[in-house]
């Protein structure tokens, strides 16, 4: 170690208290982080890219330390997609410090990383008050039993009024109007039951009839459009 004249020529003066680091609250317990392995907690969190074109949702279940679950979803950027089949693979077995210091390679994931480190190391993490944290496989609970990212992507224009693309539910195939004109429902095709359904042997016409489905008021309507041409 190296000091300046100014500080060797200092005389001593004994330090007091010895103030650690305040406790944060992770999984269930108060702890003194001190160093990257007193770090857990399960956290979602949200990056966006230099230009905002394009966002990515991350969620880490850490455990010690080490990433050992991570759920990477992304929208809007076809090459963000690519970077999140590398951070998928990137992510689990690494400390914090080393994700937060790793080229995810998408500007997105990377910030969305930042964010997580901040939320993790400030004990503000979604598992902070249950015991033992959450399991490894929480992370893929989020996309529920068809295993699909909830989307939602909805278009409207001053001229012409709201169309409804992308629900939770599904891809919107009509749209259902009363007499003036106003929403009161649509009907929906699940994309990943109809997929599971041919993939178990059902015909792509039988998979797709299965897999429809309508929300509000949809048999009162008195007009059905396409959302995409009409």
């Amino acid at each position: 170690m190296i000091y300046s004249q100014e500080v060797e020529h200092m005389c001593s003066v004994a330090k007091g208290p010895k103030h650690g680091p305040a406790p944060i609250p992770e999984e269930g317990k108060w702890i003194m982080a001190k160093e990257i392995k007193d770090i857990s907690g399960f956290t979602h969190g949200i990056g966006w890219c230099a230009p905002q074109q394009g966002a990515c949702k991350l969620t880490l279940n850490v455990k010690n330390g080490i990433i050992e679950e991570a759920l990477v979803e992304t929208i809007g950027c076809s090459g963000m997609t690519h970077s999140a089949a590398m951070a998928a693979e990137i992510l689990p077995g690494k400390t914090i410090l080393e994700a937060l210091n790793t080229d995810l390679v998408c500007d997105a994931i990377n910030t969305a990383m930042r964010e997580l480190f901040l939320q993790i190391v400030y004990g503000r993490s979604q598992s902070a008050f249950s015991e033992d944290g959450l399991t490894i496989g929480a992370g893929l609970e989020d996309l529920g039993k068809g295993t699909r990212s909830q989307v939602g992507t909805m278009y409207g224009t001053k001229a012409k009024g709201v169309r409804y693309l992308e629900m939770a539910e599904g891809y919107v195939t009509r749209m259902a109007l009363d007499a003036d004109n106003q929403v009161i429902g649509y009907e929906f095709v699940s994309l990943g039951k109809m997929t599971d359904f041919i993939k178990k042997g059902d015909d792509p016409k039988t998979a797709y009839d299965k897999s429809v489905g309508t929300y509000g008021r949809f048999a009162e309507a008195v007009k059905y459009i396409d959302p995409r041409k009409e």
